[in-house]
């Protein structure tokens, strides 16, 4: 892709930039290939343990320190996880690009984990955990994880359990760190306004020496699909439904063209199929949406909307009129065509984001070993035709292999 660069460390560290020169600000991270679906059962959490016990102290920083390092200077730094992926990412005016680069290395390599600052997270922890459980909209998509990759790593909470979190140690980090990190799998992205031969020699300075380490990871694959119905009563006012199953791949040969039957669903645009007709055209919802995630080896798609309970019926009455629709009517020309330019039109503009595109960079260098430019991506878009839509409909999106998670109120 134009203007990325990279280069392999000797310990197998691999470094990706982009310069872009009508920039002030530099976006920078360092993405680890492990997440929360790499943990064992007595290890559930301990991927988002990490990465928030990451701030709280270093051989040679006291978590104040870390805190005050970029904000002085008007900088942020960040961390998230998944469930195949911890990244720890920062965004500063260019001159302080060192001084980024030097606190990631040093928190993701060198954090000592201090046993007073563990048992505070742990109780911040937990009460992130009661404020997902208490927002029914974010409880819903983790247990609809559960629910369709049942018995298996990715049916897992990021966040783990109560238990699991209360019974953390110091050494249950550091186990898990020596057991899943590996220096091949590990991706420092960068997007500033700075030359390449800058950018690698700083990550030269900092990360160089680092040894090199080898994890002997297997991802085991979920089980085999089944649908499942559950509903479960809550303290609620509004009914909330996700629906939805397991989908392609990361390296699926129909990602793409799933991609794009997904957004037509229920994509971001306001003349997306769910949202005309549940919402504009009826107004029985605030919002509905659909997606779909893909991972290494398996992937799902879902959709999810609140209403009034008594508006139940007629929602899912809407919801299967439109599913039966992509599986019997194949897209006129016109509607192809549209289709496939709001796809690209959206496309092309989450790419303008400089912090996205530094961490889409990393995510796609462990994932599928490249960076698909946009030509190359629109140039698949396409070749897709009205058929190949119709046959993924019929494939995937129909209702009796379905799952339902509802959240029903009390009442």
């Amino acid at each position: 892709m134009d203007g990325i660069q990279e280069y392999t460390l000797p310990n197998g560290i691999r470094l990706v930039h982009r310069q872009v020169t009508h920039t002030a600000i530099s976006h920078i991270g360092i993405m680890l290939d492990m997440g929360s679906r790499d943990e064992k059962a007595h290890q559930q959490g301990l991927a988002h343990f990490w990465e928030h016990l990451a701030f709280k102290g270093t051989k040679k920083r006291s978590s104040l320190q870390i805190i005050n390092r970029l904000e002085v200077v008007g900088g942020e730094l960040n961390a998230y996880t998944t469930k195949e992926k911890v990244c720890f990412h920062a965004s500063v005016l260019t001159p302080h690009y060192e001084r980024a680069l030097e606190l990631l290395a040093d928190i993701t390599f060198h954090s000592t984990f201090p046993d007073k600052l563990l048992e505070r997270e742990r109780g911040v922890i937990l009460e992130e955990m009661a404020m997902y459980y208490d927002s029914p909209e974010d409880a819903i998509q983790d247990d609809f994880d559960e629910l369709v990759f049942a018995n298996h790593q990715l049916g897992c909470n990021i966040l783990g359990t109560q238990e699991s979190v209360k019974g953390f140690t110091r050494q249950d980090l550091l186990d898990f760190i020596a057991e899943n990190l590996d220096t091949h799998r590990i991706v420092f992205s960068s997007v500033g306004n700075l030359p390449f031969k800058k950018v690698k020699a700083l990550v030269e300075k900092y990360m160089k020496d680092l040894p090199s380490k080898r994890s002997s990871l297997v991802r085991m694959p979920p089980p085999s699909y089944l649908p499942q119905k559950v509903s479960v009563n809550r303290s609620i006012t509004q009914a909330h439904v996700a629906i939805g199953r397991t989908a392609f791949s990361l390296t699926h040969p129909d990602r793409l063209p799933f991609f794009m039957l997904i957004n037509l669903l229920g994509g971001p645009g306001m003349n997306s199929r769910l949202n005309l007709a549940v919402r504009e055209k009826n107004g029985l919802v605030y919002s509905i949406d659909a997606g779909y995630t893909p991972f290494v080896d398996t992937g799902y798609w879902g959709l999810y909307f609140a209403t009034e309970p008594k508006h139940l019926p007629k929602v899912h009455s809407l919801i299967d009129k439109e599913l039966k629709k992509l599986r019997e009517q194949a897209l006129t020309k016109t509607q192809l065509h549209h289709t496939k330019e709001q796809l690209m039109g959206q496309m092309a503009m989450s790419e303008e984001g400089n912090m996205s595109f530094m961490l889409m960079m990393a995510k796609s260098i462990l994932d599928i070993n490249r960076i698909d430019t946009l030509e190359d991506l629109f140039g698949q878009i396409r070749q897709i035709t009205a058929s190949q839509l119709q046959d993924l409909a019929n494939e995937l999106c129909r209702e009796e292999d379905l799952s339902y998670l509802s959240f029903l109120p009390e009442n």
